[in-house]
């Protein structure tokens, strides 16, 4: 993996841009501390920081065809390279035995087009030096980021969004407001748009068109309106599942897995294990709470396959170690605080391997999370009278909410279908149809600046139109997918140097999935069926029994703390524009009397507070790793 980085900007002043184009590296150097790279043309400034997995004596960048027409930076990994690279042998003479050298050529040689026979994941700026036009372009999923930033004579574009605002920095950063209002909403902007108005980002499976004068053009190479229904059988997922993993373990340096003891890792690294030419190494991250800790599953599951495991134990990290992360790599608010344990299992990797395997896209493709449960039994809870829901409800309301994980406390479970379902009947389902953090009237509350903004989602795709369930899981594979877990996994392990692939997440094995209708995922009320019979035989059945726990953070705890009063500090400064701090007060109030667990909502305006701070800039100029002092324990 990489970070990389381009700038057009005609200024009289050549080696403004020279300056700019070095220092936006500079910004994001952990993701590519194997070698830094960079082309200065008349107007136009290319760089790259390289982690080296493929070709590592040959494949520098940018890189240039022969004749120095057309230059390439590319951040990403081209699984089948090696036989797109024979198919492509017969019209180009192969100088590195990279698989940048095999984009470079498939780009000049069949355009945009070409991208539909890679497999893999990238982000890329090709530059044509006779033409004048820029084309960038996304993998299907969205894996690898690629933020821009575009005006009738400048353009630059960077993987991280701090290391964007290296390139043009004289720009005024205005937010938007509609961007402010989803990510209180949801946690994420929606897909193409950034906490700032004049900055977007490449869509997943979208090529990007600039030239000077002219204005930005996306189109998309790849999308899931073409899905028709087709019936698999459990051997397809297993032949494709295995051929994703297997592709995965491409590479010239050492691939381990991490292992939380859930389903989704276990399977891979099952596949991972007997596909090995090495013992494959296992890593995970556990917790002092009994019910966040997963570490005991894992070591369980490393014995039955025969991996090399190691496990430390997650502590509450300092302040500044979050904010480093949230505002340094991510660049804007982000309301998934599993971010910080993803960090400190790729921390832990990084000390062994280069790149590690997940089991991320597994619930959005076969149905896994709850709240696709949720939705089933919303269909009949919805039915009963409206009196008997409201009395439920304020029954539910009343009671102390435990601070435990909701896969132990069914209390919890209760009391978050509550809200869900009151939140449905009040506000109706418009947009995207996922947990909410806020609602719409405690947004106008909390922040009246953004009350009533919000972006559309994007459009589903016919076919799943009529089944609510296949709707939720393409519009999590849409949103959910690209705009949360991908940049939570992308940041947190190239904060350490770690690539970080994702089988599950094999464009063929989506299609799979998602041509499925949702009947075939679900089995009464259990989600997963076809996966579970798919791949039932790689894993000992004490796996299949466990309940599904998630990478969750005991943020209940740490805001009854230190955190929330970290949040109120930051809450009061007075440039603070967006947040109430009396709002924000009541609700660290409301958490620390224990009437209800604010602690995800709390997350997320932490992080509100300390974007708006201005601590973005302070944490963008700092480019080494983020240190890991908070994993504590001996290694297992």
């Amino acid at each position: 993996m990489c970070g990389i980085s381009f700038l057009y900007d005609p200024s009289p002043v050549p080696e403004r841009g020279s300056v700019r184009s070095r220092s936006a590296i500079a910004a994001m150097a952990y993701r590519g501390p194997d070698e830094i790279g960079f082309h200065d043309g008349d107007t136009w400034y290319m760089g790259q920081a390289r982690l080296a997995i493929i070709g590592l004596v040959d494949g520098q960048q940018p890189m240039a065809d022969p004749s120095g027409r057309w230059w390439l930076t590319y951040n990403g990994e081209v699984y089948n390279y090696k036989e797109v690279r024979a198919e492509l042998g017969a019209r180009w003479t192969f100088r590195t035995q990279s698989d940048t050298e095999v984009v470079l050529a498939g780009l000049i040689l069949e355009g945009a087009s070409f991208l539909r026979r890679l497999n893999g994941m990238w982000a890329l700026a090709l530059w044509d030096t006779c033409e004048r036009t820029l084309l960038l372009a996304r993998d299907r999923l969205g894996k690898k980021p690629l933020y821009f930033q575009a005006g009738p004579t400048q353009f630059a574009c960077a993987s991280e969004l701090p290391a964007l605002q290296k390139l043009l920095p004289a720009r005024q950063r205005r937010v938007d407001r509609d961007s402010m209002a989803d990510i209180l909403r949801y946690g994420f902007a929606m897909p193409g748009r950034t906490v700032q108005e004049d900055v977007g980002e490449v869509l997943p499976g979208h090529v990007l068109h600039w030239s000077p004068g002219r204005a930005v053009e996306q189109a998309s190479y790849w999308s899931l309106s073409t899905l028709v229904a087709a019936p698999a059988t459990g051997h397809d997922v297993l032949e494709l599942l295995t051929s994703a993993v297997k592709y995965r373990l491409v590479a010239d340096v050492e691939v381990g897995a991490f292992l939380s003891g859930g389903i989704d890792s276990s399977l891979v690294s099952a596949i991972a294990a007997r596909h090995c030419d090495h013992p494959l190494r296992t890593f995970s991250i556990g917790f002092s709470e009994a019910s966040f800790d997963e570490t005991a599953h894992a070591r369980r599951m490393a014995e039955y396959l025969g991996t090399r495991h190691e496990s430390q134990v997650f502590a509450a990290p300092e302040v500044a170690h979050m904010a480093r992360l949230v505002v340094g790599h991510i660049g804007m608010p982000f309301g998934d605080a599993s971010l910080l344990p993803t960090a400190a299992v790729s921390a832990l990797a990084a000390g062994r391997v280069k790149v590690a395997l997940s089991g991320d896209g597994a619930d959005e493709l076969f149905a896994g999370y709850q709240r696709y449960l949720g939705r089933l039994l919303l269909r009949w809870y919805s039915r009963l009278p409206i009196g008997l829901q409201k009395t439920a409800e304020r029954l539910l309301g009343a009671l102390p909410e435990p601070l435990h994980h909701h896969s132990s406390s069914y209390l919890k479970k209760a009391k978050l279908f509550a809200r869900s379902a009151a939140l449905s009947r009040h506000e109706g389902e418009t947009g995207y149809v996922a947990p909410r953090i806020f609602s719409d009237a405690e947004i106008a509350r909390l922040a009246p600046d953004v009350a009533g903004r919000g972006h559309r989602t994007p459009a589903l795709p016919e076919r799943a139109n009529g089944d609510d369930l296949l709707q939720m899981m393409m519009r999590d594979a849409l949103v959910y997918l690209p705009q949360d877990i991908l940049v939570k996994t992308d940041r947190a392990s190239m904060a350490y140097s770690l690539e970080q692939r994702s089988p599950f997440l094999d464009y063929r094995l989506v299609e799979l999935a998602l041509s499925q209708d949702s009947g075939r995922h679900f089995r009464g009320l259990r989600g997963k069926a076809l996966l579970r019979e798919s791949v039932r035989a790689l894993a000992p059945s004490w796996l299949w029994r466990r309940r599904k726990q998630g990478f969750a953070v005991p943020l209940g705890t740490w805001f009854r703390g230190e955190m929330g009063d970290a949040l109120l500090r930051e809450s009061r400064r007075a440039e603070q524009w967006l947040l109430d701090p009396a709002h924000v007060t009541r609700l660290v109030e409301e958490h620390r009397k224990g009437d209800v667990d604010h602690g995800q909502r709390l997350w997320l305006l932490w992080t509100c507070a300390i974007w708006q701070t201005g601590l973005q800039e302070t944490a963008a100029a700092q480019a080494e790793p983020v240190p890991a002092p908070y994993l504590s324990g001996n290694r297992a």
